[in-house]
Formats: C-alpha cells, structure tokens, sequence
C-alpha cells in the first residue's frame, strides 16, 4: 500500500473545516468539542492535517525555489518574492518569505496546540496510554519542525505552546535562545516518544530517527557563531545524534534518483522523513513547475562546480530541454533564462509537462545522505581529517561515479570538499540558502555572484529577517520589531 497516512486526508480536511483554516483560529470559529474530538478516528483525522500542515508548498513542492536565494539558481516567476530578497530589499512590509514563514508556521504550531490540548483531556479508553504518547510526539515533531523555521528566519519571536484564545491572543517574543530550547524540547520529547523503527517501515508516520534528523539539522544550524568560527560543545551534540543515525537502518540508496520519484520512494532506505502526496486528490504541480514553466532556473556557476563524470549533473539539471532517453523528451513551455533547468524532481512518466499533470513525488526532508556529509562536517570541525571524515565524503562521491578524494588534505581543503559536496549533493533541496547563513559565508558567497540573472545584495542584518509589521500593528504593541529595521 502506498502512503498510507494520506488515505485519510481529504476526511480530515472536511472533517476540520480545511488545511489552511482549522485550528488556526479563536475557538469561537473552531469546531465544537461535542461534534469532533470525541473518538480515536477524530483524533486519526486530527494528526492527519498536523501533518498536512506541512504541505505548504514553499515546505513541500515549492522547496527548491529557496535555491532561487542562493548561487544556485534563479527564479523568473518571482515565486514567494524571491527576487526582492536576492537583491537586498528586504523590509517588515515584504511578503513572500519574509511574511509567509512567520504566518504559516504560527498556523502550524497553532494546530498541533490544540492537537495537543485536546488529546491531553481525552478520557476515551480506545487512545491506549502507548498510542497517547505516541500521538503527542508526533505532533511535537511538526511543531518542532515549524520552530525551526521561525528560528532560522527571524531568530527572537513568540513561542506558543498552548491554544490561544482572545485574552492571551497576542504574544511578546522571546530571545532566540529560548526560541531554540523549545525547538530542541519538542524533539527531544519527540524522539523519546515515537517508535524506534526506521521510517521506511512506518507508514508515513514520524518515527525516533526522523526527530534525530531534525535535531541534528537544528544543532548543525547553531554550530557557528557569528565569525563562521565552529562551536565545539554543541558539534558534540550534533556528533552524538549523527552517528546514532548512522546506525539506524539507513544506507545510500544504489540509485540518487530512486530518492526523488514517485515509484521508488517507498520502502527507500535513504528516506528518513518525507512530506506525503497520493495524486490525484493530493496531488503537487512539481513537473509542471520545474519541467514546464521553470520556476527555478539553475545558474551557470553552480553547472560549472560538477566535476567531470559525476552523474548528478544529468540527474538533477537538464540543459535547453528535459531528455529521458529513449525518445521521451519535453520541450518547456517557459524561457529558459539561464538555458538550464531543474530535472532532479521530474517524473519520466508524466512527460508531457502541463496543467493537467498531476505529480504526487513526495518532498524528502530528511534523507541519509545529508547525514553522511554531516558527519564528515562534523568530525572534520572537531578533530581534523581523519579516515571517517573521507570514507564518508568518498561514498558520497562513489555513488555518482567519481574518485576518492585525493589523500592529504589540510582541514581547510577538508572542509571546501565537504561543502563543494553538500552544495551538489543536496542541490535544489532547499537547504543551500540556510547552509550560506550557519556557516556565515552569506555575504562573501552571493556579493560574489556574477551570472546571475539579477544584481545580489545581502547585507548582514538578512542573517535575521523582520518580522511581519503586519503581525507587528495588529499585536497592540506588545510584539516589538527585530534590530535594524
């Protein structure tokens, strides 16, 4: 069976008003407790659109648009307002990203509060004391997730962990220490809750390796400080969670495509988290975005970093049109602004790229090759080259067809290869962006950009964005503007 936690979907959507609405709101607009939360199937639903708040699709299907940030690409369509932030204008009245993240993710924490509050007083003898926690670590996985987002965007911001109603309704933030702890609380508690299986196994379901990801994201995210210099206690951290994953049933997958298309997602054993879509009801535009119209459009520096013979370049980027062998070719509809294009999450079968494709490839979030490079990240911070530190990068290289690293690399020419590799491995993944801003190389990397499409301009104060002043004007001045805006 494919993608089990979705066949539930489009229930819980009516059951709880819709995806973008429900639990977002006062409880005056919420459904009444006499007509849901009154068995396990409401709570079933409930968790099903916990994770459906997810399928945003600047999370989802419109991640690899956060590489139209960075060296990596372009964004003719403006998606998010992508282009306004590459060329430094970037205020509280943006929207976009600059707004998008902060109000969706609120909406995303705000379901999982009152996903939590209710399951915490439900006295129902079919949710067993096991499945209780289980469910509750589950949804403190997405908040979690959604804590992340609001920590690498803004920094200090509100931190809400239970309903709100019309007297508590307006927060004041915190600092971005406190913002961080509850990131690290709620997977934490999340790893101790949830099944100690790998994820290809779960059904769709977080599992304890899934929040161990996410941990380790967040800990590699906060291991620089603000000279790009590594912080050593919490790289031991990140090193404790890493090589716990390397032990948890996960390998490379034989195939770096097999990770990305639909008919080979399931039961992968480098998926360690994914967003989940079953056409056609839940279906994503991804081959009609990157396939047809080009939302992203990959620059000729980034072409030029892929080494002779390493196949990820035909893998991911396509040059003037998409070509599968055999014949199966599609010529966009779209320009072509930089002559490339994104192949890396198109579909063979779905040629031709249109309107009525309906694409249902699942959004990988976490995948087992993102932790070998950590750890080579990792060990190579900490204690210097070693043999760990190559074997892991060379397995990454071998896959897709390249040589061992050379042998006597200094620490410095270690950590160029490592990020080299992170940068092609994990190309349109929508992690580049934030990669530029951990290690503190933001400005140095995109002030630098000569084919771009567009002139870039990142300025120091972007490491933090401003809140949303719309956010700002209705709190009744008790949420307060981040510095220099």
């Amino acid at each position: 069976m494919k993608k089990s936690i979705l066949y539930i979907l489009v229930g819980a959507t009516l059951a709880l008003g819709s995806c973008s609405d429900f639990l977002d709101k006062n409880p005056t607009d919420q459904l009444s407790t006499s007509l849901f939360w009154q068995s396990k199937s409401d709570f079933d639903n409930a968790l099903t659109a916990v994770y459906g708040s997810l399928q945003r699709d600047m999370y989802s299907s419109g991640a690899p648009n956060w590489d139209a940030l960075t060296d990596n690409g372009y964004g003719q369509h403006n998606y998010y307002g992508s282009n306004a932030i590459v060329q430094g204008n970037i205020f509280p009245s943006s929207g976009g990203y600059i707004s998008d993240i902060y109000t969706s993710s609120y909406q995303g924490i705000a379901r999982v509060n009152t996903f939590l509050d209710k399951l915490g007083t439900y006295e129902g003898s079919d949710i067993s004391e096991t499945l209780r926690s289980q469910m509750e670590a589950e949804a403190r996985f997405v908040r979690g997730y959604f804590y992340l987002q609001l920590y690498q965007a803004y920094g200090s911001v509100p931190v809400v962990t239970e309903p709100l109603d019309f007297d508590t309704q307006f927060k004041a933030k915190v600092s971005a220490e406190e913002v961080f702890a509850q990131v690290v609380n709620d997977l934490e508690a999340a790893i101790a809750g949830l099944p100690d299986v790998p994820y290809f196994s779960a059904g769709g379901h977080a599992v304890k390796s899934s929040a161990q990801g996410l941990l380790l994201r967040a800990y590699m995210f906060d291991a620089y400080d603000s000279n790009g210099e590594p912080n050593s206690s919490i790289l031991q951290n990140a090193k404790t969670l890493c090589d716990q994953l390397l032990e948890s049933g996960y390998m490379l997958a034989d195939d770096f495509t097999s990770v990305f298309q639909s008919g080979s997602q399931e039961g992968n054993q480098e998926i360690i988290f994914s967003i989940k879509f079953l056409a056609p009801d839940n279906s994503t535009s991804m081959d009609q975005w990157y396939g047809d119209w080009l939302v992203v459009s990959p620059l000729q520096n980034l072409v030029d970093e892929f080494e002779e013979g390493d196949q990820r370049l035909d893998q991911t980027i396509f040059n003037d049109y998409v070509d599968w062998g055999g014949g199966n070719i599609h010529n966009p509809s779209n320009n072509r602004p930089t002559g490339y294009g994104v192949k890396k999450f198109l579909t063979p079968s779905l040629i031709p790229y249109g309107y009525s494709t309906r694409s249902d490839q699942d959004w990988v979030v976490l995948r087992f090759g993102e932790i070998v490079l950590l750890k080579a990240e990792i060990e190579n911070e900490l204690s210097g080259v070693s043999e760990q530190v190559y074997d892991a990068v060379n397995a990454i290289r071998n896959r897709s067809g390249l040589d061992d690293l050379p042998d006597g690399l200094s620490q410095d020419e270690m950590r160029d290869a490592i990020r080299h590799e992170r940068r092609i491995e994990l190309a349109f993944e929508g992690l580049r962006y934030y990669d530029l801003k951990r290690w503190k190389v933001a400005e140095e990397v995109l002030n630098q950009v000569t084919d771009g499409v567009i002139p870039y301009n990142f300025e120091e104060r972007f490491y933090e964005w401003p809140l949303p002043q719309s956010e700002i004007d209705k709190s009744n001045g008790v949420l307060e503007q981040n510095p220099n805006y």
